[in-house]
Formats: structure tokens, sequence, C-alpha cells
């Protein structure tokens, strides 16, 4: 393979990390939950708005089933990815979808990917 053979991968750096994220199957879930989360978690209006705050991470640890420690690292990996965003209301941590990221992501995913392999 010469140097000209060998994709460019800088212009694919920016998808590598939400790509990363979204390969474990929780993390996938758990976007898929956020993106509605009235359907998918207990919701108290008087405590939170799901939708401008987020959900507590203790709803979504529960709705997993996973431990506190390993959704807390899911979200994290998930928030450094750029597709959610945390908010502290007390002493817990709420998140939501970073919907114009995830839109960005998808748009960049579709140029970045139709555009591999291609002079």
């Amino acid at each position: 393979m010469t140097t000209q053979d060998r994709p460019a991968t800088d212009d694919l750096t920016p998808l590598l990390d939400p790509l990363k994220a979204l390969a474990n199957p929780v993390r996938l879930q758990v976007l898929q939950w956020l993106r509605e989360p009235e359907e998918h978690f207990p919701v108290d209006p008087a405590v939170t708005d799901p939708r401008a705050v987020g959900v507590c991470v203790s709803h979504i640890q529960a709705k997993t089933g996973l431990a506190q420690s390993t959704v807390s690292a899911y979200m994290a990996t998930l928030e450094r990815a750029g597709l959610v965003r945390s908010t502290r209301v007390g002493k817990w941590t709420h998140y939501r979808r970073d919907e114009e990221r995830i839109s960005r992501l998808l748009a960049d995913l579709g140029q970045g990917v139709g555009g591999v392999g291609t002079p």
C-alpha cells in the first residue's frame, strides 16, 4: 500500500469517539431512551423537565439494572463523545441528549463515510 492509497484518517477523527461510544449496546440503548425520556423514565415535572434538564442518573441506572459506577462511566463516555450533556441538580446528575451535536454527527458521518476511498 502506498502513501497515496492510505485513507486520510484526519478527516474522520471527529467521528471516532462518538462511534466508539455508540459501539456499546447499553450506551446506544440509553441514548435511544433519552430521545423520548417521558416514555422511558419516571418523570416528575415538579422536580425537573427531562427535555431541558435531563433524566437523573439514578433512573438510568435503575432501568439498565447495572451498577451505579458502570452507568456513571457509560454516561461520562457519552458526554466526552458529545452525545449527551449533564446538569447537576443538588447532589444528582441529570443527562439529556445533545441533539445539535447528534445532528452534526449524522451529517458528518454521511459525508465522511461517503468520501472514504474516493479520490
